[in-house]
């Protein structure tokens, strides 16, 4: 009886290790089944809810919390697609995504390119459209690792799906970052023009799609040579693209 008891032991440790396994699956698969069901109804709300705040405007404020040397109020005006001005629009296809209204959230020729490009170890490349760029600036983090660049993906395929290209661009052009603290359209008319954004001009859109990739280092209102000719360069691309129809 002795040793039938001893025998015994190892098949209860084994149980419980058993146990446990199933306990910690079940709860990665819930929790994995709750984040995918989260962001489902997230995305499906945005498409008629404006987004109050992006986890990018809450990374910038925090580092600037914590910075001495800067005390930045954040600015940020929602206005509908209807109350930017044509110009804005053309603007950010021309410089930023000129595929945007025929693609499906990626630019395959555009990563192509890209690929190539860093392959030869010139300063890294982006390929990432304003599909990709809503997705990463409305649920995701700034930084660049796998992570996120997957979740980046997951999101673009799922608002392509569930947005219109025109609520697309509305999302885009109120969310993202034009300066220290300055985020939408709006904002950034008004800080550097002086104006509502229904009011640009081909030359102000052009400047402030200029300034997108690098929009800390970039001032729109205090254009450098460089930047001109850049703003340049984009309003002769906006005059290829001719009228641009959102609405499906």
């Amino acid at each position: 009886m002795v040793t039938s008891n001893k025998a015994a032991k190892p098949k209860k440790k084994k149980s419980k290790k058993r146990n446990f396994g199933k306990k910690l699956w079940k709860i990665i698969w819930v929790t994995g089944l709750s984040c995918f069901a989260f962001s489902i109804v997230l995305s499906f709300a945005y498409k008629f809810i404006n987004p109050p705040f992006t986890i990018l405007m809450l990374q910038r404020t925090v580092e600037q919390s914590l910075s001495s040397e800067r005390d930045v109020r954040l600015k940020k005006d929602w206005v509908s697609i209807d109350e930017i001005s044509p110009n804005m629009i053309k603007a950010v296809i021309a410089s930023e995504d000129n595929l945007f209204t025929k693609h499906n959230g990626f630019d395959k020729k555009a990563i192509e390119r890209a690929i190539e490009h860093n392959k030869q170890g010139k300063k890294i490349r982006g390929a990432s459209t304003i599909t990709q760029q809503t997705a990463k600036n409305v649920f995701l983090w700034n930084g660049r690792n796998w992570v996120r660049k997957g979740l980046e993906t997951y999101y673009t395929v799922v608002i392509e799906a569930f947005w219109s290209k025109e609520r697309i661009m509305e999302v885009y052009l109120n969310v993202i970052e034009f300066g220290d603290g300055i985020y939408g359209v709006e904002a950034a008319s008004q800080t550097f023009f002086h104006k509502s954004a229904k009011n640009l001009t081909k030359k102000e859109a052009a400047l402030l799609s200029s300034v997108l990739p690098s929009p800390l280092k970039r001032n729109a209102g205090k254009p450098t040579k460089w930047l001109n000719q850049r703003a340049n360069r984009v309003m002769s691309l906006m005059d290829k693209h001719g009228r641009i129809r959102l609405k499906d």
